[in-house]
């Protein structure tokens, strides 16, 4: 297996209260590439939100190939908006790109 960091963009089309962002950090904690070497090398936020509402989703996965790990990133990004109470209408997710590979 490989780990790889895999960048999510994405925008909030509605306004999201300081609660849903913490809800969407929580959910996406188990994941943060910041609690590894590659992540506190990159220096790199779980999440980033800009003041126009665009935002980019940060997560480590460990995955035989590319494909399969930004498949796993984008679902588990998709759940956890979901479970901190956003849509796909509210947020919905660009495409993923591999920011970081440790073999």
């Amino acid at each position: 297996m490989t780990t790889y960091v895999i960048s999510i963009p994405g925008t909030f089309l509605r306004d999201v209260p300081d609660e849903a962002r913490t809800a969407l950090v929580r959910h996406l904690r188990p994941a943060d590439p910041q609690h590894t070497s590659l992540g506190q090398s990159e220096d790199l936020d779980i999440l980033t939100v800009n003041d126009n509402g665009t935002f980019s989703i940060h997560l480590e996965v460990d995955a035989d190939d590319s494909r399969s790990a930004e498949a796993h990133a984008k679902e588990v990004a998709a759940t956890a908006l979901r479970n901190a109470g956003l849509t796909e209408k509210d947020a919905p997710l660009g495409p993923t790109a591999v920011t970081g590979i440790d073999t």
